[in-house]
């Protein structure tokens, strides 16, 4: 957990379970949260909706979302329609074509511009390496790394307070995440997971089908997404 009270804190809010949940914990932290989305081009742009409702029901201080068009030259199933989402399962080792290249890292760098400009002292993240194949960017050793950019990329860094990256969910299983969830009361109801881009969640994506198994772990079966269609 954070070890600081009374702080200021830049949420990455895609609109999805995780990352409501990490700006849920930084709430309860004592964090005054901005929420910061992404409009990248992504097929799912249902979440930037999502997104918004979840900076209202949480009580954020502020909400940005920013245009940065990563389906300019695609590289993912999430930003080029030609590409076929998965739908066979989590495969152990393999990342899958719904990593969307550099997205993280341009994410982040605009998440400590604006820290850096609210004074904020750290980036919340609701990045989670275990049930996802482990994306590149979003494990911890991409994170530590990072972090020791962070510190030596702005005036802050170098003057010493720069803002820390905190990614409490990184090694977190998906059942745990959405019994936090519950327990901090996130609209769980309102974030959106699934991949394919149209107004209901289609089940059967890799996202959609790994928080369903994840809800009804949690006792919650009512809110997967296959009630919602």
């Amino acid at each position: 957990m954070l070890s600081m009270t009374d702080f200021t804190a830049i949420a990455l809010l895609s609109g999805g379970l995780d990352s409501a949940t990490a700006a849920a914990l930084a709430i309860e932290a004592g964090g005054r949260v901005i929420g910061l989305s992404f409009d990248y081009g992504q097929r799912h742009r249902r979440e930037l909706q999502a997104a918004s409702q979840i900076a209202e029901a949480l009580n954020l201080t502020e909400h940005h979302t920013i245009s940065v068009n990563l389906a300019s030259w695609g590289g993912s199933s999430l930003t080029d329609q030609q590409q076929a989402l998965p739908t066979n399962g989590v495969q152990e080792g393999v990342i899958p074509n719904t990593y969307v290249p550099g997205r993280n890292t341009v994410f982040i760098s605009i998440g400590l511009s604006l820290a850096e400009a609210r004074n904020a002292e750290c980036v919340v993240l609701g990045v989670n390496a275990v049930d996802y194949s482990g994306y590149p960017d979003c494990r911890p050793d991409y994170l530590a790394a990072f972090q020791t950019l962070a510190n030596l990329s702005s005036k802050v860094g170098r003057e010493g307070h720069g803002p820390r990256l905190w990614a409490p969910l990184v090694e977190w299983s998906k059942q745990r995440i959405v019994e936090e969830a519950l327990r901090l009361d996130v609209p769980i109801g309102c974030t959106w997971s699934c991949y394919s881009g149209g107004s209901k969640p289609c089940s059967v994506c890799d996202s959609c089908r790994i928080r369903d198994a994840a809800l009804r772990d949690a006792g919650r079966p009512d809110l997967c997404s296959s009630l919602s269609r």
